[in-house]
């Protein structure tokens, strides 16, 4: 029972902070403006050519469920699934929501660095895997209609920001472009193609927007 405890304070630090991370949703630029204490609108300028075509996605993502079940249906995320296991972060993201999460398909982990994955793995690594595995997830949903068009920081379970760049296509999370989406019961699933870290938000992006602001 004791070799257990530190899993489980993990656990709860996570979860707590997951609940109380700043969710505040807040986009530079005129394409979008509001924080998620007011009621979700979309965009109040739509871009200038081809308001309504849909961003480009090579990865088709079928809703089955919550969010965990619907990465294990797709079958794109199995070292997803397994990291989060390790971190015993897949009751949160099984929890009633909405939450968002920025899903690393399997081709972006096979992309890390010769062993990082390994590493990342191996038990006594587990504070570092948990600390990364919260960057990609938001307390709040983030649907497709307030990236599109809008472009700036959002908040992250870790309490770091991610850049969103809705305003081409693929869109991008920091460094990584989107290669697929989907509306599940508990929130948003954006698959992108890399894994993020703090240090891969696009400088130009992190120097043209304010820093995300917490909620009260």
């Amino acid at each position: 029972m004791g070799a257990q405890k530190p899993n489980e304070v993990f656990y709860m630090i996570l979860h707590r902070l997951l609940m109380t991370a700043a969710a505040a949703l807040v986009f530079a630029g005129p394409a979008m403006a509001q924080s998620t204490a007011a009621p979700a609108a979309p965009p109040t300028a739509a871009p200038a050519t081809s308001p309504t075509a849909a961003p480009a996605m090579s990865l088709a993502i079928t809703p089955s469920g919550d969010i965990v079940d619907t990465l294990k249906a797709s079958g794109q995320f199995t070292i997803l699934l397994k990291a989060l296991d390790a971190s015993n972060l897949t009751g949160v993201l099984k929890g009633a929501g909405p939450l968002t999460v920025f899903a690393p398909t399997d081709a972006a982990f096979q992309a890390l660095p010769a062993g990082e994955l390994a590493s990342l793995l191996k038990i006594e690594n587990a504070p570092k895997l948990q600390a990364l595995l919260v960057y990609h997830v938001v307390n709040a949903g983030v649907p497709m209609s307030k990236v599109q068009g809008a472009k700036g920081p959002i908040a992250t379970g870790s309490g770091q920001p991610v850049q969103i760049d809705g305003t081409g296509s693929p869109l991008h999370i920091n460094d990584a472009d989107v290669v697929g989406s989907a509306v599940v019961s508990n929130g948003d699933i954006y698959a992108i193609d890399k894994v993020l870290t703090s240090g891969s938000t696009a400088p130009a992006a992190a120097a043209a927007a304010p820093a995300a602001t917490p909620a009260h």
